[in-house]
């Protein structure tokens, strides 16, 4: 005969198919490696209809903003052209205008930036939430595999991500023939206006095409996301042999445990047997259960249970009992009471305070002790 394992014909290999949601200690393990389900096309829709929205109500002040530098400017040079300057100077004076003229520009632009920074930042939240991770910051060798490097650049992953810009690019310039062919008449008479008049139609053409274009590319990155978190969700299942390896991992082999609770049982009955000298009374079913009280008028507690045991126990605790002479008293329904309802080291409670003085009396009396 010869021997086979169906798990080989699996789809998914050795561990069997996929079936199982991931657990939250996968998630978080893949968290810290910087796996996570995230869209990069909605962050830059994101940030490209921001841009276009603080350009449709900023530009004007940008215009004016811009006129003024390029007013003051040329003006500084027209006064250069008056003096006897020396070659030196001259070029320190247009350093320091270059200088001046940058810094303007910076901060004509710095809103733009800034709100900029902030959407990426947000968006990548709403995303992910925070997390930071310096894990797929490391080097690794294989990043370097040119072997690696070809992979990725034929596998199906990338070869989507191609397909889904080509598809970005097409929606782009279908949106712009059909925005340009509407306006087209009004591009064919700028030269029939000043200057000034053409540049601000062509800007609001352009934030207008800006506007719906990235509209249209948030919507992509919007179905992107959900596509990529549904795909991330698929790609974390877990076989039901992973599931067992890291609960084995987690928790502890079920073997080890196993051992553990026995080496703990060992000990605690040990301790059990090794109290019963002490003990004053064992109550016994008489053959199932055995408690061993033990009383001390002086402390002022209630007496306690020192040692209780079902079956092979309570046989070991009424032999170790007959061994120390202490009394063995025959009560099936106390015995009962004590072994279901008290633990190892509790008093007894209150209802059963009647019952246990009754078999201490009767001991005490036994032993002369009253």
């Amino acid at each position: 005969m010869i021997k086979y394992d169906l798990q080989f014909f699996a789809k998914d290999g050795p561990g069997g198919q996929k079936t199982e949601p991931a657990t939250p200690k996968k998630l978080n393990d893949a968290r810290k490696k910087g796996q996570v389900a995230k869209s990069k096309d909605l962050t830059g829709a994101a940030i490209l209809l921001a841009f276009f929205l603080i350009l449709k109500f900023y530009v004007g002040n940008m215009g004016k903003q811009f006129i003024s530098s390029f007013n003051e400017t040329y003006s500084r040079i027209g006064d250069l052209s008056g003096t006897s300057i020396e070659f030196d100077s001259i070029g320190v004076f247009f350093a320091n205008i270059m200088r001046e003229n940058v810094i303007d520009i910076l901060l004509m632009l710095l809103p733009i930036l800034a709100v900029g920074f902030v959407l990426a930042f947000v968006v990548d939240i709403v995303q992910v939430r925070w997390r930071p991770t310096t894990e797929p910051m490391k080097p690794k060798l294989e990043k370097f595999s040119p072997i690696n490097g070809i992979k990725r650049l034929f596998n199906i992953k990338t070869i989507v991500e191609f397909i889904k810009h080509l598809a970005v690019l097409a929606i782009c310039i279908i949106v712009t023939y059909n925005k340009l062919k509407d306006q087209i008449g009004i591009i064919f008479n700028l030269y029939e206006v000043t200057l000034r008049q053409a540049i601000a139609s062509m800007g609001d053409l352009i934030i207008s095409l800006g506007i719906t274009i990235s509209v249209i590319y948030f919507i992509i990155g919007v179905a992107d996301f959900i596509f990529e978190k549904w795909k991330f969700k698929n790609d974390m299942k877990m076989t039901k042999q992973e599931l067992k390896d890291e609960w084995k991992d987690t928790e502890g082999n079920p073997d080890v445990k196993s051992k553990q609770r026995r080496r703990m049982q060992e000990a605690s009955r040990r301790r059990m047997i090794q109290a019963i000298p002490d003990a004053d009374v064992v109550i016994t079913n008489p053959t199932h259960f055995a408690v061993a009280l033990k009383y001390e008028p002086d402390s002022g507690r209630a007496p306690v249970v020192t040692a209780k045991g079902e079956d092979y126990l309570a046989q070991k605790i009424k032999e170790k009992a007959k061994e120390c002479g202490v009394e063995i008293v025959e009560n099936k329904p106390l015995a009962r009471m004590l072994y279901y309802n008290v633990d190892l080291e509790a008093e007894i409670p209150q209802e059963l305070y009647q019952a246990v003085a009754e078999v201490l009396a009767f001991v005490w009396k036994l032993k002369n002790k009253i």
